[in-house]
């Protein structure tokens, strides 16, 4: 199998502070994946990594815009966590829409990573993505999901929009309960927010 092996996040800038163990994941083709999973969508992305759990295989895909009745528009978005054996085993799946949208919709994911930040031998898997149904110019609604093994953590809120030169609109995000009892994972988490942060249109 040829796959693009990388070290990734051995040590982040001193200046947000995070430091872990050596990760060596592996980007995973479309054709390399197990025949007995399934996903919905178009294959985006995939990874394979081993630790505690075992062999973890995490796979994202994304509908696109597609139509929908009388005009309207949908979106989808898909992420799959896998552990390989004999047979794959699913640990999550995160499912999110914008659907029947009369004007413009989108759903997308715009930022990941891999990472162990609390150094348990169990990886941390972040999803950053938007999604919006609007006819202006207003902020898309944007979160970060991370995972844990089965765990979940949510930061929700929207995105900035640039409405002049000065001046923007939105930004405001929240942690669900997961993420206030984790202070280890909530300045990754700032950090992801903040570099995805800008609407672009």
């Amino acid at each position: 199998m040829k796959t693009t092996i990388y070290i990734t996040w051995l040590l982040l800038t001193a200046a947000v502070g995070f430091a872990q163990k050596e990760l060596i994941i592996a980007d995973v083709a479309e054709s390399q994946l197990p025949a007995d999973i399934k996903w919905g969508g178009k294959f985006k992305r995939a990874w394979r990594w081993q630790d505690k759990l075992g062999e973890n295989l995490v796979v994202i895909s994304e509908t696109g815009i597609y139509g929908s009745h009388e005009g309207h528009r949908n979106a989808e978005i898909f992420a799959y966590h896998f552990l390989l054996g004999e047979t794959s085993k699913p640990i999550w799946k995160l499912y999110d829409f914008e659907k029947d949208c009369p004007v413009d919709v989108e759903a997308e994911f715009m930022d990941d990573a891999i990472t162990d930040l609390d150094n348990d031998g169990i990886n941390e898997i972040w999803l950053v993505y938007k999604k919006a149904c609007r006819g202006d110019v207003s902020p898309s609604e944007m979160k970060i999901i991370m995972y844990e093994g089965g765990k979940k953590y949510a930061m929700r809120g929207e995105n900035k929009v640039q409405v002049s030169e000065k001046e923007t609109y939105g930004g405001n995000y929240t942690f669900d309960e997961a993420f206030s009892k984790a202070k280890i994972f909530q300045k990754f988490a700032l950090k992801k927010w903040q570099e995805n942060i800008l609407q672009k249109w």
